[in-house]
Parts: structure tokens; sequence; C-alpha cells
């Protein structure tokens, strides 16, 4: 997931200026079924959906440290992007990008992403 959001390019310019942005005390990942500079489009509403917190870890490029469940109670389409979050609902998109395989969800179910599957780099 490289692609930062206009959003994310602001936070990372102020800070190789030594601005010291205000960075988000917590990260939660969303799922959609496009992306663009704003982060993910798309983002489904209800049906058990929610953002997950997500914590990483990592030297250099950063990996999700747990595995990250989305559970659904009805159908929400097709989901293929990922982005990430600076607040559970509404806030400010960091970074966005494509799921490595869609998520078809036509009834209940699950969508998992691994431990150690999301990466962020600087790239």
């Amino acid at each position: 997931m490289p692609i930062l959001t206009d959003h994310g390019r602001n936070l990372l310019a102020r800070a190789l200026c030594g601005r010291n942005p205000a960075l988000p005390n917590a990260v939660y990942v969303a799922l959609g079924s496009g992306g663009g500079t704003n982060g993910v489009t798309g983002e489904p509403a209800g049906n058990g959906y929610a953002r997950q917190r997500i914590t990483f870890t990592g030297t250099g490029a950063q990996r999700n440290a747990e595995v990250v469940r989305f559970i659904f109670n009805a159908a929400v389409g097709t989901l293929t992007h990922v982005g990430l979050y600076d607040a559970l609902s509404g806030g400010n998109a960091l970074a966005y990008g494509l799921l490595t395989q869609s998520a078809a969800i036509t009834g209940p179910g699950t969508v998992t992403i691994a431990a150690e599957a999301l990466t962020v780099s600087g790239d």
C-alpha cells in the first residue's frame, strides 16, 4: 500500500522539514470498492462493517503486527481497495492501495488480512 493520500503526503513533507506535524494517535484500516488521493471510495456502510484499528511493526517498511478481521452480516459488494485512516469514522485518509485479491461479499462472512501482509513503505 505505498500510495499516500494528499493528507499523508502533507504530513510527510512537514515531518521531513522539521515542522512537527500532528501525527495520528491511532491508525485504522478500511476497505472499499475504489481508491484515490482522498483514500478509499465505496467504503461499506452498515451490514456489520467497521474500520479496524491496526498497529504496525518494523524498522524500515512497516507491516501490520496482527491479523485484521472485517466481519460482515450481509452483502456489501466487491471490495478491491484498502486504506489507512486516522479515525474510526470520518477522519483523514493517510494511504491506500489495491487488495492483493478482491473480496466479493455476497452475504455474511469475513475478510481477513494476515499478520505482516499489509506493508507501508516510503517507496
